[in-house]
């Protein structure tokens, strides 16, 4: 397998632009280039409202399961006993 060789951006740029002019005409793609990026920002909201009622050991446990008989730290950095 070859490895990927990859254009220059202000080459990519160019032919990207290129093609959406050519598909979509100037207006439509003045206004794809300068449509709002809402949904990103949304989501990125939503993720830092879930962290911040997540409980992190919890989470950890539930995701890479809780060990028994191992020793953790919580919060505080008491030791917590997982068996």
């Amino acid at each position: 397998m070859k490895p990927a060789k990859y254009m220059e951006e202000e080459k990519l740029i160019h032919k990207a632009i290129k093609a959406l002019v050519q598909d979509l005409g100037p207006t439509e793609t003045a206004r794809f280039l300068n449509l709002r990026r809402a949904r990103r920002l949304d989501s990125v909201r939503r993720h830092r409202q879930w962290q911040a009622h997540l409980d992190k050991d919890k989470f950890f446990d539930e995701i890479f399961g809780a060990e028994k008989g191992v020793e953790r730290r919580d919060r505080s950095g008491e030791h917590r006993d997982q068996s």
